[in-house]
């Protein structure tokens, strides 16, 4: 049954892959994402449904339109197939014993048995699938652009709350969701701060952001949370030395970190509870 679910989930991701690909590409432009149908770029054909299998159709075209012959970017196959294992990957830490997902489920203590050990544990994963749509859609866009879109991070808002407030309902523990409308709060006055005492550090975009991350690391936990919003800055801070020690990028040179934020966030979500004991161990705390 699980091997089953997340076959499901991960089919359903592909689909999904598919969508954002859209997104991504519509979005930036300020046009709608579900008019008009998907069509080639080079000569404005409408894409066929038979071409417009997620990943398998751009194997059949060779990587070209079929009316033009113009290429198609890898980018849309690996979109969706990216977001294909992470929706499967994630089903699968939810529903198997494995140590990380010992920090995916919501609990006020240390937990070392499988997911499915806490029959609350499955409520909160339609609430990570879709951030993991999100997260993809974001960190492209902000590469490309340099922006993270009102028109997805401010719908975040109450898709997430809903999604993690079904997730208590059904666990009959609110106290999760309480603690993740202190993380949100908590992490959108942190880098508010940031922008206010440094400016050109990080926009406005990242403040927005910080809030539905915390929502999500708050309601994992603490531990979660503590290492989710520090691992975005060693992430980002790793990268950006690397830059400058290739000579990519100049010191004045700034770098989007949405991306860097998005991935400290799962660093959190799926390592936030064995990262923090190890830590307190390291120092001799615990």
């Amino acid at each position: 049954m699980t091997i089953l679910l997340a076959t499901l989930a991960g089919i359903l991701g592909l689909a999904v892959g598919s969508f954002l690909n859209v997104v991504v590409w519509r979005i930036p432009q300020g046009t709608s994402v579900v008019s008009p149908p998907s069509a080639c770029p080079n000569c404005a054909h409408p894409i066929r449904a038979r071409d417009n299998v997620p990943v398998l159709s751009w194997l059949v075209l060779r990587a070209r339109c079929r009316d033009c012959a113009a290429p198609i970017s890898a980018r849309y196959p690996l979109v969706e197939a990216a977001t294909g294992v992470a929706f499967a990957g994630i089903t699968l830490l939810l529903l198997v014993p494995f140590g990380a997902a010992s920090s995916i489920i919501p609990t006020t203590t240390p937990v070392t048995t499988a997911a499915a050990a806490d029959p609350t544990s499955p409520f909160v994963l339609p609430a990570l699938l879709y951030l993991a749509a999100i997260s993809i859609a974001l960190a492209l866009i902000d590469i490309d652009t340099h922006t993270l879109p009102n028109r997805i991070v401010f719908p975040a808002y109450p898709v997430t709350v809903v999604l993690l407030a079904v997730a208590s309902l059904v666990g009959n523990d609110w106290g999760d969701l309480l603690r993740a409308a202190i993380g949100g709060v908590a992490l959108f006055a942190f880098y508010l701060a940031l922008v206010l005492v440094y400016p050109s550090g990080m926009g406005l975009g990242d403040v927005k952001l910080a809030g539905v991350l915390g929502l999500y690391l708050g309601y994992l936990g603490w531990p979660a949370l503590i290492v989710g919003a520090f691992s975005a800055f060693v992430l980002g801070g790793l990268y950006a030395i690397a830059l400058l020690a290739t000579r990519r990028v100049s010191r004045s040179g700034g770098i989007p970190f949405g991306p860097w934020m998005l991935a400290g966030a799962w660093v959190g979500i799926l390592g936030g509870t064995p990262i923090a004991h190890s830590y307190l161990v390291l120092v001799g705390l615990e």
